[in-house]
This record gives C-alpha cells, sequence and structure tokens, in this order.
C-alpha cells in the first residue's frame, strides 16, 4: 500500500508541475510575439528541465496509478487520457512555438494566450472532476 501512495504522490505533484509549465509556455509564447526574448529564453529553460520530465513522470505514474487500480476498462478514465493527451498534444505545440520565437522567426497564429490558458484550466478541472468523482 505504501508504494502505490507514494507513485500517486509523485503523480499529483508531476500534475502541478506540468500544468504550471503549460501556464507558462503560454504566456511566454504571447511575450516572445511581443519581442520579449527574455521570457522565452526562461519558459524554455524552464520546460526543458521540469516541465518535460513533469510530463513523462505524469505518464508514467500514471500508467502505473490505473493498472494498479484496474481502471484501463473505466470510461471514466479513458475520458481523462483524451484530456491529457490533448494537453500533451498542447505542449508539443506550444514548445515548438518557443523554439520558433528562439529562433527569431514569426509566429502564424491566431489562437491567443488567454484561449490557451483557458483551455488549459478547463482541461485540469475536467481531469480533477473525472478522477475524484469517477462519474461513468
Amino acid at each position: 500500500m505504501m508504494p502505490y501512495l507514494w507513485v500517486k504522490a509523485v503523480h499529483v505533484a508531476c500534475v502541478l508541475l506540468f500544468i504550471g509549465g503549460l501556464f507558462s509556455q503560454s504566456f511566454a509564447v504571447a511575450a516572445g510575439q511581443r519581442g520579449d526574448a527574455g521570457a522565452v529564453a526562461l519558459a524554455s529553460h524552464w520546460d526543458r528541465r521540469v516541465t518535460v520530465p513533469a510530463m513523462l513522470f505524469v505518464w508514467l505514474t500514471g500508467a502505473a496509478i490505473a493498472a494498479e487500480g484496474g481502471w484501463f476498462g473505466s470510461p471514466w478514465l479513458w475520458g481523462k487520457l483524451v484530456l491529457v493527451l490533448a494537453l500533451t498534444g498542447l505542449h508539443g505545440v506550444q514548445s515548438g512555438r518557443l523554439r520558433r520565437l528562439r529562433r527569431g522567426d514569426p509566429l502564424q497564429t491566431r489562437m491567443r494566450a488567454v484561449h490557451i490558458a483557458a483551455f488549459i484550466a478547463s482541461s485540469a478541472a475536467c481531469i480533477a472532476i473525472l478522477v475524484v468523482v469517477k462519474p461513468f
């Protein structure tokens, strides 16, 4: 029982770091589009050192928890996984944008930081509800 609790605690801690990293990416991209190279460099460094490892640990520990709980057949878990996959994809898109900004390339995007932040926040809230309530 004790190792399960540790894995769950690491999962929750890494989720917090991953979600925080997604927020910082979206605001750094917005700052970079306004010419703030310092914000882009800082966010890129944080992303490589903290957000990416946290994201990997979210996936690893989440899979271990789901296997331990026998939840792979549960519809709520698949709903959560769709949202986590979308957040992971968003991370990849944002990482690419930061890379292009570091090179000095202009971004061709219609997505605004506020919309991205709203997506991150609403996805995290839905994930929390799915995990705690397990509605289906």
